[in-house]
């Protein structure tokens, strides 16, 4: 079996996109530039598959369909939408790279989109509190916030205060969200505003800041996928040379939420199926929804020893320059992250460095490419391994 290659893409700003009302414009933005990228024909897509988190964020359900809207030559041919919490758009590119390993088409679409900015801010909480266990997690303070905010209490309370490590996390990011033309803030914050709570930057849920928290975005993000033999011939190809998928449980109680043992579990069997090790790996593109998870993130990949994620950032290790950039897009932090739309986006990002397209983010260095996309805390982890063809 040939594995699955990405030859083309499309990426909207993300933001606040006042010109863009609906889910519907956004996936307009990208579906049919990412085919015309790949230099084939509309007709030529044999599937697509839409990820859109939504719960709440739309009140248009079932939004597959909507491809046809922009796309109509697609019309008649099998579109599905995908969902699983964060990583929704990771969901999507896995279900088209099992409809092309089955053999039952050439090429397919995937989009990945979010509105969430017409949302009031109270709302958009309550919606992403979806994604975590309503149970026993429905009354924690400050929402989603709150949820990581116990995961760096923890963290915390068993390494120590990780306070200067998030700053310099959040500081990079956002130093790196300059250079992409797409981020949401390109604005570098410097270490001093993201380390010191401030008016501007007030603690949202304790020990976590207004700058240690993603933002609320729209956006869409999309790609051509094909077999690998066809991506051969075309004019560039970047291949999953490890595609991984691993879920834990829901409930942040029912295991050691400091450890992220989906993501360790889900990096180990990527490294193992591509072959390599993390030293091979050129730069990453992590999930970082709140700068404690890349902290922790940076240990699941095998970065650092547990307990020792903040030497990574402090020591300079996942600068643009360091030996392992991490995040040279800016991150969820910067870049923003439109829920349906950031698994896409990351794959699209890793790829443009890949094929030497990534403009004032392209890194001297990228050969092999690792990407992180999480649903939920650690619950859906889904990690990629990409290189260039040819």
């Amino acid at each position: 079996m040939t594995e699955a290659c990405i030859v083309g893409w499309a990426h909207s700003p993300f933001g606040r996109i006042e010109d863009a009302p609906d889910l519907e414009t956004l996936i307009a933005r990208v579906a049919r530039a990412a085919i015309e990228d790949a230099g084939i024909a509309p007709d030529e897509i044999d599937a697509g598959f839409v990820g859109v988190f939504g719960e709440g964020f739309t009140p248009q359900g079932f939004p597959a369909s909507l491809l046809l809207q922009s796309v109509p030559e697609l019309r008649f041919r099998p579109i599905t939408r995908f969902e699983n919490a964060c990583a929704t758009g990771s969901a999507a590119i896995h279900g088209a790279r099992d409809f092309l390993a089955a053999g039952r088409g050439r090429f397919a679409l995937v989009v990945g989109a979010e509105k969430m900015t017409s949302t009031p801010g109270p709302k958009v909480g309550d919606i992403l509190l979806t994604a975590s266990y309503r149970k026993t997690e429905q009354d924690i303070e400050g929402g989603f916030a709150g949820v990581f905010g116990r995961i760096a209490d923890a963290y915390f309370q068993r390494h120590g205060d990780q306070s200067d490590a998030l700053a310099a996390i959040a500081a990079k990011n956002h130093r790196n969200g300059v250079d992409n033309p797409w981020a949401q803030m390109r604005k570098d914050l410097g270490y001093e505003f993201c380390r010191t709570e401030s008016e501007k930057n007030p603690y949202v849920a304790r020990p976590l800041k207004r700058t240690d928290c993603s933002l609320v975005s729209d956006g869409a993000a999309a790609l051509v996928l094909t077999d690998e033999e066809t991506a051969r011939s075309m004019a560039k190809a970047v291949r999953f040379r490890a595609a991984v998928q691993v879920n834990d449980y829901l409930p942040i109680a029912a295991r050691d939420i400091t450890r992220f043992e989906g993501a360790r579990e889900a990096w180990a069997r990527a490294y193992d199926q591509a072959g390599i090790g993390l030293a091979d790996l050129s730069f990453v593109e992590t999930h970082d929804c709140f700068t404690i998870a890349e902290l922790i993130e940076y240990e699941a990949m095998g970065l650092t020893p547990e307990g020792q994620g903040s030497r990574a950032v402090l020591e300079g290790w996942t600068r643009a320059d360091g030996r392992l950039p991490v995040n040279r897009s800016g991150g969820l932090k910067a870049k923003g992250h439109p829920i349906g739309a950031t698994g896409v986006s990351m794959h699209v990002l890793a790829a443009m460095q890949l094929t030497g397209q990534a403009g004032a983010m392209q890194l001297p260095r990228a050969e092999l490419g690792g990407v992180f996309n999480m649903g939920g805390a650690a619950v859906a982890n889904y990690v990629s391994v990409l290189e260039r063809v040819g």
